[in-house]
């Protein structure tokens, strides 16, 4: 009976394929049908062949994405009805369903239903695939009338098969294996904040990435146009995840690290705890502030300027109702200069007319160019500058740490410690901790004239181009409705084609490089590190304050970072969130996971302590290293890690300041199988960091040193907490001193 019924979905599979691959071939002739003809006809048939192109691209780069495991369930229901669930939906040219995509309504009983409340579903199957191939069927049975007539469960549990597999240096998507609690968070309401707490190992990246997809899915009308942002600890952590929502049929996201977050800057730059919790804290946002205040400077005594050989006088009152005037616009800095310069020059062009005419005794001779005189004058431009200079975020925040003249003016709150800490040359390379209070002062100061005007003459030119698409649009949606091609063509969508680019962007390309893009949607990623600038930041990103917040609270170690989710959300949502928790651990064996556990609560540090799904095969393993260096002891013991994971992944985990020391030693031994931080995930060893190591997962961890790794975070938990889950399957500690507290049981 099973091997028949494995030999029945292996057929099915195949004819699923087999139409994907159908479609593919379909999107491939269309998109060349398009390209051949692509520069022909009138501005407006471009236009359409140009939304018809970009469709097809779109629809082909999906197809593309989910080749791998497409069809991963099958729902067997009281109706009769037996529905296929992938990764997404696919139908036959006269639109028989073959298979649900597993965001649609109706598949959300494949991850919902149980043997208690059964939602009209007999029997659940998992296909166990490899590539294109079934290599299994595990069966959950429903309704005991079925096991009655002889069915029976069957399989290894597709749920064990993908926890137990190796690690490869890449995140892979749980989308055939979604828990009920998982799937009752991912399918939650898009407005407000939820916030998803959950201890190591319960699938929080997963989650927030499957309900990326999700939203997109379901409120794609709302989403598609202002896009998702989803936000992560490290470059290298974006990396990381980086295959997950293609293979899910979303390839849109925007995916960047908080260091990636202000266009034109990639913060590099490493920096004490200390600092990094200076920068972090709300009242940074009035040292920004200050310091684009103290850009608008008052002259110490009246100013003599010189216009065509006539001498001016510039008062430090007018320069004062000037600079008030300005003020009271409300706009930024840059903006708001133009009225300040508006002001002093009609005022010196009055003075200049006055002397001209006092001179000339009456003359009533045209004097229109007397402004231009005044404008053009060096000595006027420079006193404008003084009083005035416009800005570059970059050069606004280079000076306040660099000149400490005027970060003391702009920052009395802070010690004269605490201000020498932020000094630094005026040329030093960005940290992340800079980029929040970089946006704020992009904010405060506005775009720059020039740009200003640029920016004006485009939306004219915007406003135009979408009252051109309106008129074309019914012509678009009905032709393609016809061609049979998903989606829909909007005004905005056209006008987007229509404009004359360098290159195509997309919503999420454009959405990167415009610093003012309000996104529909922000997924927050290890949450629990952000301090309450960079929280300032996201929500300016997103001013509906729709966000899912995903992280947890006991793996904080970043100096700024949050005790509590009330002390980092209230400040900024109040008390419009809501809070979910996961109460499973899927990854870390039971062992590895009590073992952290004890020692996070020996430190005093209170943590969820999520029950583990499997228990492992060894319990945590100590090395006490005595009469020889703890790297001699690493080389000693690798080979014996790297057997017991029989060609799983090994992380070597340790301080930030020997990373580079230890990968040393270790390529000394196994050369190019080594790889040195987090963007080398894909080789057989890895030596990393705690902050590196963030939201990653390997089959083997050794961790050196854990009392330095407590002493380096200030005594904090979190990165030897953090450390000390990553591992799947096997966890080693080697230490020339004390272990801390409560590892050993």
């Amino acid at each position: 009976m099973q091997n028949a019924d494995l030999a029945n979905e292996r057929e099915y599979v195949a004819g699923l394929y087999a139409r994907l691959d159908e479609l593919r071939a379909e999107k491939v002739a269309q998109l060349a049908d398009v390209r051949r003809t692509l520069s022909a006809g009138t501005h407006q048939n471009r236009s359409e062949r140009d939304a018809f192109a970009t469709l097809y691209e779109d629809r082909l780069a999906q197809l593309n994405a989910v080749d791998d495991r497409l069809v991963f369930g099958r729902l067997d229901l009281d109706s009769g009805e037996r529905r296929y669930i992938g990764r997404i939906g696919l139908s036959t040219d006269d639109l028989r369903q073959l298979m649900v995509d597993w965001r649609a309504p109706e598949a959300g009983t494949f991850y919902q239903a149980t043997a208690f409340e059964r939602q009209g579903v007999r029997r659940r199957r998992h296909l166990i695939l490899s590539g294109r191939h079934v290599l299994a069927i595990e069966d959950d049975v429903l309704d005991a009338d079925l096991l009655a007539d002889g069915g029976e469960l069957q399989g290894e549990g597709a749920l064990l098969a993908a926890l137990n597999s190796r690690r490869t240096g890449r995140m892979s998507d749980i989308v055939g294996t979604i828990q009920a609690e998982q799937d009752r968070i991912i399918r939650a309401p898009l407005s407000g904040a939820l916030v998803v707490q959950g201890g190591p190992g319960t699938g929080k990246t997963a989650v927030a990435l499957h309900r990326a997809a999700y939203l997109l899915y379901t409120h794609r009308d709302r989403l598609k146009s202002a896009g998702v942002l989803l936000v992560g600890p490290t470059s290298a952590f974006m990396k990381y995840i980086e295959r997950v929502l293609p293979s899910l049929g979303e390839t849109g996201v925007v995916m960047a690290s908080v260091g990636r977050l202000m266009p034109g800057i990639t913060a590099t730059a490493t920096e004490s705890r200390a600092v990094a919790e200076i920068k972090g804290r709300t009242f940074m946002a009035d040292v920004i502030a200050n310091a684009v205040a103290n850009r608008q400077r008052l002259p110490r005594q009246d100013t003599t300027v010189t216009v065509e050989g006539t001498r001016l006088r510039l008062t430090v009152r007018q320069v004062r109702r000037a600079r008030d005037k300005a003020r009271a616009t409300g706009k930024p800095h840059n903006e708001a200069r133009a009225t300040f310069v508006k002001i002093l020059l009609r005022e010196l062009t009055e003075q200049l007319r006055e002397h001209i005419e006092a001179a000339g005794a009456g003359n009533t001779a045209d004097r229109s160019y007397l402004a231009e005189d005044v404008r053009n004058a060096r000595d006027v431009r420079v006193m404008l500058n003084l009083c005035w200079m416009p800005m570059t975020p970059e050069k606004l925040v280079a000076e306040l740490f660099a000149k400490p003249a005027i970060l003391a003016a702009c920052a009395s709150r802070l010690t004269e410690a605490e201000r020498s800490l932020l000094h630094r040359p005026h040329d030093a390379p960005w940290a992340e901790s800079d980029v929040p209070l970089l946006d704020e002062a992009a904010e405060l100061l506005g775009r720059a004239e020039a740009h200003t005007a640029e920016t004006s003459a485009a939306g004219a030119q915007r406003k135009r181009d979408l009252a051109n698409a309106e008129k074309a649009i019914m012509n678009v949606n009905q032709t393609l409705a016809d061609a049979g091609v998903d989606g829909v063509v909007t005004a905005q969508m056209l006008a987007d084609h229509n404009a004359v680019h360098e290159e195509y962007l997309t919503s999420a390309e454009r959405a990167v490089e415009d610093r003012t893009w309000a996104y529909g949607h922000i997924v927050v990623d290890e949450a629990q590190e952000l301090s309450p600038m960079q929280w300032r930041l996201l929500v300016r990103r997103c001013p509906v304050k729709s966000f899912t917040i995903v992280g947890d609270i006991a793996q904080t170690s970043a100096a700024s970072g949050a005790r509590s989710w009330r002390q980092a959300l209230t400040p900024f949502f109040d008390d419009r969130w809501t809070l979910e928790e996961l109460t499973v651990n899927y990854r870390t064996p039971a062992q590895i996971a009590e073992a952290a556990v004890r020692m996070a609560n020996a430190a005093g540090q209170v943590v969820s302590a999520p029950k583990a799904v499997r228990d492992g095969e060894w319990p945590p393993l100590v090395d006490r290293v005595v009469g020889t260096g703890v790297l001699e002891e690493l080389v000693r013991i690798l080979p014996e890690e790297l057997d017991a994971l029989n060609g799983g992944l090994l992380a070597v985990i340790t301080e930030a300041s020997q990373v580079a020391r230890t990968t040393a030693a270790v390529r000394a031994m196994y050369g190019r199988r080594v790889g040195h931080g987090a963007g080398s995930l894909e080789q057989d060893i890895v030596v990393i960091d705690p902050h590196e190591a963030k939201g990653l997962e390997f089959d083997g961890v050794i961790i050196i040193e854990p009392s330095g790794l407590l002493a380096a975070a200030g005594g904090r938990v979190g990165d030897l907490y953090v450390s000390m889950t990553r591992p799947t399957r096997r966890l080693r500690l080697v230490t020339t001193t004390e272990l801390p507290a409560g590892i050993e049981a």
